[in-house]
C-alpha cells in the first residue's frame, strides 16, 4: 500500500478533481490518503502555495498540474 501525502488547502477546487484521480485509481493502486493543509505552516505554505496540489510519496513529488496520464506514471513508478 501506498503512504501519499496531499499537500492543499480549502478551498482548493483542483486539490477535490485531484482526490477524485486519485479514489478512482484505489483498486489499482491502493494508498491511503494523508492531507495536509498547507495554511497551517507558515513554511509549508511558502513553498506550495502557488503548486498545489502537490502530491508525495516518499521523496518523490508531483506538482500541479496533474494529468491523470502523469498521476497513473507518478503512481506506477512509487509502487
Amino acid at each position: 500500500m501506498l503512504n501519499i501525502t496531499l499537500y492543499t488547502k480549502d478551498p482548493c477546487p483542483l486539490c477535490d478533481d485531484l482526490k477524485e484521480l486519485l479514489a478512482s485509481l484505489h483498486d489499482t493502486y491502493p494508498h491511503q490518503l494523508t492531507e495536509v493543509d498547507i495554511t497551517q505552516d507558515p513554511d509549508l505554505n511558502a513553498r506550495y502555495r502557488f503548486e498545489i496540489p502537490v502530491l508525495e510519496i516518499g521523496e518523490s513529488r508531483i506538482k500541479a498540474p496533474i494529468s491523470l496520464l502523469d498521476l497513473n506514471r507518478f503512481l506506477r513508478e512509487a509502487a
